[in-house]
């Protein structure tokens, strides 16, 4: 494992506006959680954000809307988005993360500046009609296919603690493993009380294992990043995960919830003598 840490911040460029039934999502409109919605962040916002992740040290700057796919309106707005941060802050590796996507939608994302997206299978595909219902974990996983014919970087990974087995554990992450991402994100539940999922949640040594187990069987991936949950999960534990083959993070706020302040987290990689990664691999 590098020692250098890979950091990447989240941008919700289109909150809580999403139609889809995931049981673990606060974004859909359905269960009525209590979070912010709008459906175009303006573009001095997501600027000045692009310049303070860059400035935290940030490398990868995550685009995300909360939609089932793709829409047209969405693929107008991230390519706008993506030309104007280019021109401002070449140094960032753009990702997009805006649900299913066909193989002609992501190259035009490309055309327009866009590296990688982000598009994670959640869970195994066994697993999945126990989470969502109106979608299915083919067309998931049919979209990273489509990600890496599009030659944009896969990110792809999954939540931990959605009342899922070991045995869906062990599916999920070899489904990734065929997808050879070069970024696995790893997320776990955070629990909203307006969502009906509400399973038992897991230890902080179970979640530590999950991450080396995911380092275990995708060992082919850049990076393993601990990304959403990662506050809640380990709390004054975090600095473990680097120890059990994270060796990437997402620092600021998630899509819905806060996360901790960035100078912590660079406070901590200082006292582990661990480096902020300067560039992409």
């Amino acid at each position: 494992m590098s020692k250098k840490i890979f950091l990447c911040s989240i941008c919700n460029i289109n909150s809580g506006t999403c139609n889809e039934d995931c049981k673990f999502c606060s974004q859909s409109v359905r269960y009525k959680a209590d979070i912010e919605r709008y459906k175009q962040k303006n573009m001095e916002l997501i600027l000045q954000e692009a310049k303070a992740a860059y400035a935290n040290g940030a490398l990868g700057f995550c685009l995300v809307t909360s939609e089932k796919g793709l829409s047209s309106k969405t693929l107008e707005f991230v390519c706008s988005i993506a030309k104007i941060l280019t021109k401002e802050l070449p140094q960032l590796r753009l990702i997009a993360c805006n649900g299913t996507a066909t193989l002609e939608q992501l190259l035009i994302l490309k055309e327009a500046g866009i590296k990688a997206y982000n598009h994670n299978l959640e869970t195994s595909k066994e697993f999945y009609p126990q989470i969502c219902t109106t979608h299915s974990w083919d067309e998931r996983y049919e979209t990273c296919q489509n990600i890496n014919k599009a030659g944009l970087v896969l990110i792809s990974g999954g939540i931990f603690g959605l009342g899922e087995s070991h045995k869906d554990r062990i599916s999920m992450l070899k489904a990734l493993k065929s997808l050879n991402p070069a970024s696995v994100p790893v997320n776990f539940y955070h629990h909203n009380e307006a969502l009906e999922l509400n399973p038992n949640p897991l230890t902080t040594d179970e979640a530590l294992k999950l991450i080396q187990l995911t380092r275990d069987m995708i060992v082919d991936a850049d990076r393993i990043m601990v990304a959403g949950g990662r506050e809640l999960m380990f709390k004054d534990r975090q600095s473990e995960i680097f120890s059990y083959g994270a060796n990437s993070i997402v620092v600021g706020n998630y899509l819905t919830t806060s996360g901790r302040a960035v100078n912590k987290d660079l406070e901590m990689l200082h006292s582990l003598n661990l480096e902020v990664a300067k560039s992409v691999k």
